[in-house]
């Protein structure tokens, strides 16, 4: 361990603080903790380790050696080359399982902190105005982005720094797609939100809010005005468990919760009178990041919260880092136990779940055991539930769009380079692939951006 020294663990608020309110809990490292850690032995990083486990392929080794040398301005160049918003990607990608799952320091001690060193030059970047250049030549053809998430986000800005017209719808009155009504604010601030975007606005793309495209504009009118259309409005639509009483009062999806608490400025409360219930005792079905995200955000709003979970402590799908967060604040965890009812006092609310008992069976193909219920089950009392147990493609576009091939998961049917069935409309990230990581839809975005810059030019 000493060879290389230990690695930087980004300080926290105190968690009997943090819990009282929405400010972010992760807090930005110093341009000499940076330096530190990007010069912790760095002929390592001369590897490319780190790129292949990224997929937006960003230059892991020369963003951390020009951070080493105290050259910010130049690291951010670099990471801007594969992520054009690294203040986000720092803050919100399994960098664990990703570019520092794959870095070669793991062999011999702890991997870099690539997450914390990236969010700082982001910051830096952000604090210190510097834009993202567009030099290309602009080539007079316009192209539509439906979608101003993670994987419009990533096409729009490509495509723009190839010289193309670009336009990004978005249904909200924000940009951001699930960055914006689906991570809370003490993950993701909306400040930083709010300035990479006016950065993509300043690169040249042009933003449209309040558009629903499938109902204000249709996929043949927007192909009347754009040489090509992207599709990425990602997977809005929540699973649901389909068990008795699920319709009853007080039960929300996590995607309904999030959205009124973000977009709504529940988090901002009393600034914000925002009508939201929030129950004493809430249980939150799920363990993913997005259970987390609502657990931590009902926390917040004075709730006493439960999450209970069908597998073990083991299997927790969600972040480490978010459900040590979660422990630390206060959410507490009931593992192998899954709802078989949800019941009321009064035929109206929800009162009670009763929860099946599991236990582990054999592996399923995610390697974890399978959840077997046992035939034992005990009541929870409870007068609010959030169910976080996954989300399906958007489905507006391809019900408005008959021509659109999708498959009976509802995603749309898209060639190796994201082509779909209709000529001049691509698809990219989780409407393609279902629910995913923010970096791999950005992944989608370039990947599909370049497509579309192959078949442009050949017009």
């Amino acid at each position: 361990m000493s060879k290389i020294g230990h690695r930087l663990e980004p300080k926290t608020r105190p968690p009997e603080i943090r819990k009282k309110d929405f400010e972010e809990v992760e807090l930005t490292v110093s341009p000499e903790e940076a330096m530190k850690e990007a010069s912790r032995d760095i002929k390592f990083c001369a590897a490319p380790c780190s790129v292949r486990g990224c997929p937006v392929s960003v230059n892991v080794p020369g963003f951390l050696k020009k951070v080493s040398e105290g050259d910010f301005k130049e690291a951010y160049k670099i990471l801007i080359q594969n992520t054009p918003v690294p203040s986000i990607t720092g803050r919100v990608c399994q960098q664990e399982i990703q570019c520092e799952g794959q870095c070669v320091l793991r062999r011999v001690g702890e991997p870099i902190a690539i997450g914390a060193v990236e969010r700082f030059v982001g910051d830096w970047a952000l604090d210190n105005n510097i834009e993202i250049p567009v030099t290309a030549e602009k080539k007079h053809k316009k192209v539509a982005v439906v979608g101003s998430g993670p994987s419009g986000i990533v096409a729009a800005a490509d495509l723009a720094r190839m010289g193309y017209d670009v336009t990004m719808y978005e249904a909200f009155h924000i940009p951001g797609g699930v960055l914006a009504y689906g991570i809370p604010e003490f993950r993701l601030p909306k400040r930083i939100l709010r300035k990479e975007f006016e950065r993509l606005q300043n690169m040249g793309v042009d933003i449209e809010l309040g558009v629903v495209v499938g109902t204000t504009y249709t996929i043949p009118e927007l192909l009347k005005d754009y040489n090509a259309v992207f599709l990425g409005v990602g997977a809005g639509r929540p699973m649901f468990l389909n068990i008795p009483g699920e319709n009853l009062a007080g039960i929300y999806t996590a995607n309904e919760f999030l959205t009124r608490v973000n977009l709504m400025k529940a988090y901002m409360f009393p600034e914000y009178d925002t009508p939201i219930h929030v129950g004493k005792k809430v249980a939150v079905i799920g363990a993913g990041n997005t259970a987390m995200d609502a657990a931590r955000s009902a926390l917040r709003l004075g709730a006493d919260v439960y999450v209970i979970y069908r597998r073990g402590r083991n299997e927790v799908s969600a972040r480490a880092v978010e459900f040590k967060h979660a422990e630390e604040e206060g959410v507490k965890f009931i593992f192998w136990a899954a709802p078989a009812e949800f019941q009321s006092n009064d035929g109206v609310n929800v009162s009670n779940i009763k929860l099946m008992k599991m236990k582990p069976g054999e592996p399923d193909r995610s390697g974890r055991p399978r959840p077997v219920p046992t035939g034992e089950t005990f009541d929870f009392d409870t007068d609010m539930v959030i169910t976080a147990i996954g989300f399906y493609p958007n489905p507006l576009i391809p019900q408005m769009t008959p021509d659109l091939k999708v498959d009976d998961h509802g995603r749309v049917v898209v060639d190796i380079e994201g082509r779909t069935s209709i000529p001049h409309v691509y698809a990219g990230g989780d409407i393609v692939t279902g629910e995913s990581t923010v970096i791999e839809a950005m992944g989608w975005g370039r990947r599909v951006a370049r497509t579309i810059d192959k078949d442009l030019q050949k017009i």
